[in-house]
């Protein structure tokens, strides 16, 4: 596996130490964008001695940054295995989307008659966001402009456990997305994907918005599975679409 290399900027001068968070930050970023971008492939495992070295920090930044992309879903830890780039399955995009579906629907009937004026404005700037990076061909940015804009139900509910639940989902949908896009030559989703979504959530009939929402994630994960089970590697619905390809050694 070969991740781009250190620019003059990554350079840490002994003059300004750089705050562990920092670090943390930094490393977490080279390996997000390194994942996304197909580098390190799905169930391809980490080791951190040559993560250490590859990023030239020591092992408490990494670890953290490590714990991080855990926590955002990217990564997973299976005890005396060690932490691998999680697993693209048809079983898990079942999961996710059923379980996305529950929570957004959950998610607008708490924020349902607290949609004012500023929660339409925000739904409205990150989908106009959303639509610049998919005109701009930007992938990544598309995919965080599309999480955003998913996320602000979430963010305006106030529901801890509720956005805790979305965020543990946030990595996985990211994992999935960028790999989708690749696959098709993409970068990033259609433009009218989030049409009906849009409109259904600034309008007044809140069982619409349940139905438009089941609807978004069914679409979605179809969409998801039918590039999975195209995978030359991927067997079954238990598959887990894992690979040496990419194994930072």
């Amino acid at each position: 596996m070969s991740l781009p290399d250190l620019s003059p900027a990554d350079v840490i001068s002994p003059l300004d130490p750089v705050p562990r968070s920092t670090l943390r930050a930094h490393v977490a970023e080279r390996l997000r964008a390194a994942i996304l971008a197909g580098d390190i492939v799905p169930g391809a495992p980490l080791v951190e001695t040559a993560l250490s070295q590859r990023f030239d920090v020591s092992r408490g930044p990494l670890r953290e940054a490590l714990r991080q992309l855990v926590e955002e879903g990217l990564l997973v830890t299976v005890p005396y295995t060690g932490t691998h780039v999680a697993s693209l399955s048809v079983e898990d995009v079942r999961e996710i989307y059923s379980l996305r579906t529950a929570l957004e629907i959950f998610a607008f009937e708490q924020v349902w008659e607290r949609r004012d004026d500023r929660f339409r404005r925000e739904l409205e700037r990150r989908n106009a966001a959303l639509l610049a990076t998919i005109d701009a061909g930007d992938d990544r940015a598309s995919i965080a402009s599309e999480l955003e804009l998913h996320g602000l139900v979430y963010e305006t509910s106030g529901h801890k456990l509720l956005q805790r639940a979305w965020h543990g989902l946030r990595g996985r949908l990211q994992l999935y997305w960028a790999a989708h896009h690749r696959a098709h030559g993409r970068r990033g989703p259609r433009r009218d994907s989030h049409d009906s979504y849009i409109a259904a959530a600034l309008g007044d009939d809140l069982a619409a918005m349940r139905l438009e929402i089941a609807d978004h994630m069914r679409r979605g994960a179809e969409t998801t599975e039918r590039f999975l089970r195209s995978l030359p590697t991927n067997t079954g619905p238990t598959n887990t679409g894992k690979s040496k390809r990419g194994v930072v050694t």
